[in-house]
């Protein structure tokens, strides 16, 4: 079944704006989200507070290494942490224009506020169903995840298993916004929600079905 058309939501007859978000706020609206709470954002949390545990660990064991002439693990790990604050942003990011593309999107846009280290990829006016905002804002998460994973793994005595298991923790972090978006979709799963971005406003609209 196609998505109803963004003229088709502003019916209010059939259909309820629940959220209207500009961009510049979306570092704000997403503390609150994790705030709130929430089955999914419980989740997350265990999940990041284990995945920052265990990069604590092993930053820390690669400096133990670098004091016994061993300097290797903590050179992956600060270039790891390099990597994370430039190359990563750039890989989530098209990895979620990747998961808009496959949702039908036509073109993709990416912007965002340096300043706040806010980092968007949009679909101008592209309406997505809950399904699909889950598959877009999770992509990254797991790809990233199950790629660092098998590194890890394959490297597991090898200097670059500190490069990689840095990465698979710190990622974690950059997933907190995708998290506290998602959750708008499943604090209402008793009704169909769409939301759509609308460029020239740098604004993303949800909608809920009216039963």
């Amino acid at each position: 079944m196609a998505n109803p058309t963004i003229k088709e939501l502003q019916n209010n007859e059939k259909y309820e704006l629940i959220a209207e978000l500009n961009h510049n706020q979306i570092k704000d609206f997403v503390l609150k989200q994790l705030s709130v709470g929430g089955r999914i954002i419980r989740l997350f949390m265990i999940y990041q507070l284990l995945m920052i545990l265990i990069g604590l660990f092993f930053f820390t064991r690669s400096i133990v290494f670098a004091f016994h002439d061993n300097p290797g693990p903590l050179f992956y790990s600060i270039a790891a942490l390099i990597f994370c604050f430039s190359f990563l942003i750039i890989i989530h990011e098209l990895l979620h224009g990747v998961a808009l593309k496959l949702t039908g999107a036509k073109q993709i846009n990416f912007g965002g506020y340096l300043k706040k280290f806010i980092f968007y990829a949009e679909a101008d006016q592209h309406v997505i169903n809950r399904k699909q905002f889950a598959f877009i804002a999770l992509t990254p998460l797991i790809v990233i995840k199950l790629t660092t994973l098998v590194g890890v793994i394959l490297f597991y005595n090898q200097a670059i298993f500190f490069f990689l298991i840095f990465i698979m923790s710190a990622h974690s972090m950059f997933c907190a916004g995708d998290i506290g978006l998602l959750s708008i979709f499943y604090k209402n799963k008793e009704s169909d929600i769409y939301t759509f971005d609308v460029k020239e406003e740098k604004t993303s609209y949800y909608f809920k079905k009216i039963k």
